[in-house]
């Protein structure tokens, strides 16, 4: 006898590839040893540890300013986070974003962090084709295809998504154009790093808001801001929020700060318009918990007002030094093997294309460095077996059925954000010896 499982519960009874990939090198990995440059956890030298503990002890000692910190809290979020961070995003001029818009907006706090807002936004629209770049989120596109919708995948160029190409794949759609559920878009992509150009966020906007007059129906375009904190290039442009010229109201931006302050904080809000989807939001915000941790929300509201802009300068030096480092080597170590190299500029990824390698997870470049050749030479005697690095191969990162999924065969993402430098350089050392192997003759019998 089986149990009767919704069609999302039976497409969610077997891990998703990363899924399966990560778990299964995580089970035995060995801490000084293995390398994982495939996760995508924040260094822990950026956590403020101290602070946080201060902010707790504020928080949990000041019952006037932060009622019931420990109960129950309302759905939209705390009213100390909600002003906190309104007062943040108007003081910094995030996104270009100023008081009399950010008055006109609404911002609801997400369950548990901006992973719930997306989970939510799936829950609360209709199914239909949701319209990304690629190579993409590939965690969240995962989830939204089991959830019944239809990824719309579009190559990206240097700016962002490629808008030649995106009118290409919407004109032909045809009639089916009227089945778009909405736009996403991460600003500073995850996986590639590619920063989508101030230009191209405004002409994505402008897509987004012809397909709404020419359904008749409004169009939500999702900018995913989870990395846009982490601008630490010094040359690179400011980003302009959508919300600002957002005159149908259809903009929507998911911004974090688990990349600044703490991942497991879980704070994640969204900002757009008020109206139907928003009320849906905050509804599925209560039917998930009532709210996220209410002493949590007081904390980060504590933290915005005292300690961020040192913390995000922190942040962001210790960042910019790792991508200069980080890139250098990867240049001096597999620059012979690469055909392209994006990221290095914000967020903590780069995302490599070899040029004849293939890094699949069946690739003599993988089996390399995850040590299952086969052969004891590369991966170790029994019971010793060799340092291993585990990457996110492009295979997962592109739409399988997209235009990309032939160059996502030679492709991988880096992450630079958990490891420690001399690890990371540690690993690139490891991967032009992957390199060398798959070009080696020794690789005979070995699938490539």
């Amino acid at each position: 006898m089986d149990i009767r499982l919704s069609g999302f519960g039976r497409e969610s009874t077997h891990r998703s590839p990363v899924n399966a990939m990560m778990a299964a090198f995580v089970g035995d990995f060995r801490d000084g040893v293995d390398i994982d440059l495939g996760v995508g956890y924040v260094n822990e030298k950026t956590i403020p540890t101290a602070l946080l503990v201060q902010a707790l002890e504020a928080v949990a000692g000041d019952s006037a300013t932060y009622r019931q910190a420990f109960n129950y809290g309302g759905p939209d979020g705390s009213p100390n986070l909600i002003s906190a961070l309104k007062r943040f995003l108007e003081r910094r001029r995030i996104g270009g974003l100023d008081q009399a818009t950010l008055a006109r907006k609404r911002l609801m706090i997400g369950p548990c962090g901006a992973t719930s807002i997306l989970d939510a936004l799936a829950e609360v629209l209709a199914p239909g084709i949701v319209v990304t770049s690629d190579p993409m989120y590939y965690i969240y596109c995962n989830c939204l295809e089991r959830k019944g919708f239809e990824v719309l995948a579009v190559p990206e160029d240097r700016e962002g998504i490629n808008l030649s190409i995106l009118e290409a794949k919407l004109e032909g759609l045809g009639a089916r154009a009227a089945d778009i559920a909405f736009f996403y878009v991460v600003t500073v992509n995850n996986p590639s790093c590619t920063i989508l150009s101030n230009a191209r966020r405004r002409a994505l906007y402008e897509v987004a808001a012809r397909c709404s007059r020419e359904q008749g129906r409004l169009i939500p375009i999702v900018f995913d801001l989870a990395y846009e904190l982490l601008l630490h290039d010094p040359h690179g442009e400011a980003f302009e929020s959508a919300l600002a010229r957002d005159c149908l109201d259809i903009a929507y931006e998911i911004g974090t700060l688990s990349k600044v302050l703490a991942p497991a904080m879980r704070i994640g809000y969204l900002l757009g318009p008020g109206g139907p989807l928003m009320n849906a939001m905050v509804q599925k915000t209560s039917d998930t918990g009532f709210s996220a941790p209410v002493f949590v929300q007081e904390m980060a509201a504590y933290m915005l007002d005292r300690h961020i802009e040192p913390q995000l300068r922190a942040v962001n030096a210790g960042y910019r030094e790792k991508a200069v480092a980080v890139r250098a080597a990867i240049e001096r170590e597999l620059g012979p093997f690469l055909e392209d190299i994006r990221g290095g500029h914000a967020g903590f990824y780069y995302y490599l294309t070899f040029a004849g390698i293939e890094t699949h997870t069946a690739s003599a470049f993988f089996r390399y460095l995850t040590r299952t050749t086969g052969n004891p030479a590369v991966d170790g005697p029994p019971g010793r077996r060799l340092p291993r690095v585990m990457y996110i191969p492009g295979e997962y990162c592109v739409h399988p059925r997209g235009d990309l999924a032939e160059a996502g065969r030679r492709q991988f993402r880096l992450s630079y954000g958990f490891e420690d430098v001399e690890r990371i350089l540690r690993a690139l050392e490891l991967m032009r010896g992957a390199a060398e192997f798959a070009r080696s003759p020794e690789t005979a019998g070995v699938a490539t």
